[in-house]
């Protein structure tokens, strides 16, 4: 197995849960929070959804997904575009709606897609690719791809937590 796919194998790990999680809620049980400053299925899928999409773009060299392809639009939050739900406070969380669960899914598949298109076009030695000097040691492409699984994987797993809470499951 390439590395490649073993991020591939990674990523699509994390669309399994998204859509285990979302399937069969309405608008008003997405937006459930189990406490006043507790985030919402829908706040969490959108957040963890818009740092892939922001993260991976950046290290693609590409326009995001959200912007790109209109899902802002769709969402119409009360945010500038470049907000992806990094530091929000509880009340801007809160904000975090959206039509439908189709449209949480359909942004996150754009993005899936989006992703999976840059990863399998990865060689090993593409993933020893610095992308981020601020840190150090440095942020390598590899690093970078592993931090944004890891950050999705946490976030679809509270996801579903809260989901479980909601159904009494």
């Amino acid at each position: 197995m390439r590395t490649a796919e073993v991020l591939e194998d990674g990523f699509s790990r994390v669309r399994e849960v998204v859509h285990n999680v979302v399937s069969g809620l309405t608008t008003e049980q997405l937006a459930y929070r189990p406490g006043p400053g507790a985030n919402s299925i829908c706040w969490l899928i959108w957040h963890l959804t818009r740092v892939q999409d922001d993260h991976v773009a950046e290290v693609a060299g590409t326009e995001q997904v959200w912007t790109g392809d209109g899902w802002s639009g769709r969402f119409g939050l009360p945010f500038g575009e470049d907000v992806t739900g990094y530091g929000q406070s509880s009340a801007d969380a809160a904000k975090v709606a959206v039509p439908s669960g189709d449209v949480l899914t359909g942004y996150y598949d754009a993005v899936h897609a989006k992703t999976l298109t840059y990863v399998r076009a990865l060689t090993d030695p593409d993933l020893d690719r610095v992308v981020d000097e601020r840190w150090d040691p440095p942020v390598t492409l590899g690093v970078r791809l592993v931090s944004v699984i890891d950050d999705d994987a946490q976030h679809a797993g509270q996801a579903a937590y809260v989901r479980g809470l909601l159904l009494g499951t």
